[in-house]
């Protein structure tokens, strides 16, 4: 069958979408904080486990299936997983205790990873490296309409019903996109080309490749400093800061729009003026404001809305330039195999340091989380050693990988 004529936008767009239902399933958790611990009686530790749960299963999952991910058309291996993760988004809304619910995120988290590490390969093979930051900011505008769009309604679905209804809308949304996905995105096939590639021994050679497991640091120390403050974010919110919970929406929905403005525009800077350049000024802008909330005390509704807003933007932003500087890390044929290492580096990273949080973090008996302010100064500090372990990952793809040409617009 002959490969269908596509643009590379559409496509990236199309991708988009499938990084939307995964950033909204796992985000829209986190605000629910409050609701799932007085609804399943829980405490904050157990909460962070559920969080937790995804990202674990979805890094022991991707770990597994990394050697292997660069022997298959790359489309079919999203459309399998994709379809794996909606009906585990399914099975969350169909769970009535925390047990459940625990179960149900982890198998979420199996095939959401292996889902999401195919999609940034993917990215990779069609965007060439000079466009690679703008596209990798199309892509992470998924997670600024997420936050902007489906936390909030989700989070209204869970306040005016329960809160199993946001993960019915997850899933429901996510059949349609599986469907799409099956229309219009053609086979990518190029990295099997290369009949002399052993892509078992290829992967191995990865964990001996010394610019590769440095990329890996950098993206784990980067994740820790982004991931120590998230978890725990909304209930920290409304126990310390003072902000009702019937105003939580506005948190997401503020700062998911801001980031959606300045995603973009994020990746067109890094393209412009160097990649490592534009994530070293996000890192310290992002520190400042993360010490400023994690130290903060209460707060009217609008200081809380603009200190998160500057939060989404910095801090979600800095991810786009080390995505770019990730994909670069490695020769393009073994992108795969790559890209499934950092996505379960990635996910095992914010599963550990989750679980972290909850060991750090207490509930005092006024409802206040004691200690918070320590995995501020966590964040800060893994922020600054992600910043020096990306000088030193070096830029391996010199030649542009064969890929499908896009059709022009």
């Amino acid at each position: 069958m002959p490969t269908p004529r596509y643009s590379e936008r559409t496509l990236l767009l199309l991708l988009a979408a499938v990084q939307f239902t995964h950033i909204l399933d796992f985000m829209v958790i986190m605000p629910l904080g409050e609701q799932l611990m007085r609804e399943l009686a829980i405490g904050p530790s157990e909460f962070s486990h559920l969080v937790a749960a995804y990202t674990l299963s979805a890094g022991c999952v991707g770990l597994l299936t990394a050697p292997f991910m660069d022997r298959f058309d790359r489309r079919k291996v999203l459309l399998l997983a994709y379809a794996g993760f909606i009906l585990g988004t399914f099975a969350c809304a169909l769970s009535h205790t925390a047990g459940m619910l625990l179960v149900s995120r982890a198998i979420c988290g199996a095939f959401g990873g292996v889902s999401g590490a195919t999609l940034m390969a993917i990215v990779g093979d069609l965007v060439p490296p000079q466009r690679r930051a703008s596209g990798m900011g199309i892509i992470m505008t998924a997670f600024a309409a997420a936050a902007a769009l489906g936390v909030p309604f989700g989070l209204f679905l869970a306040q005016k019903f329960r809160w199993e209804m946001p993960f019915f809308l997850v899933a429901s949304m996510g059949v349609p996109v599986w469907l799409l996905i099956y229309a219009k995105l053609p086979p990518i096939r190029a990295h099997l080309n290369d009949s002399t590639v052993h892509h078992l021994k290829e992967f191995f050679g990865l964990l001996r490749n010394t610019n590769a497991i440095r990329a890996l640091l950098f993206l784990s120390a980067l994740v820790m400093g982004h991931f120590a403050i998230i978890p725990l974010l909304a209930p920290y919110l409304v126990g310390n800061v003072g902000l009702p919970e019937n105003k939580l929406f506005l948190v997401y929905m503020a700062g998911g729009i801001g980031s959606a403005l300045t995603a973009p525009l994020c990746g067109k800077l890094a393209d412009r003026y160097g990649r490592l350049k534009v994530f070293s000024i996000l890192v310290g802008i992002a520190s400042c404001v993360t010490l400023w909330i994690a130290n903060s005390g209460p707060l009217p509704v609008w200081g809380v809305l603009l200190s998160a807003s500057a939060f989404f933007i910095f801090a979600s932003g800095r991810f786009i330039p080390a995505q770019a500087i990730l994909s670069m890390a490695v020769p393009a044929q073994r992108r795969g195999s790559f890209m499934s290492l950092t996505s379960c580096t990635r996910d095992l990273t914010s599963g550990i340091t989750s679980s972290l949080g909850g060991w750090i973090v207490t509930k005092s008996a006024t409802g206040q989380l004691v200690n918070y302010d320590k995995l501020g100064w966590l964040a800060v500090g893994m922020s600054c050693l992600a910043l020096w372990l990306a000088s030193r990952v070096r830029v391996q793809e010199i030649h542009p990988a064969h890929r499908p040409q896009p059709a022009k617009s």
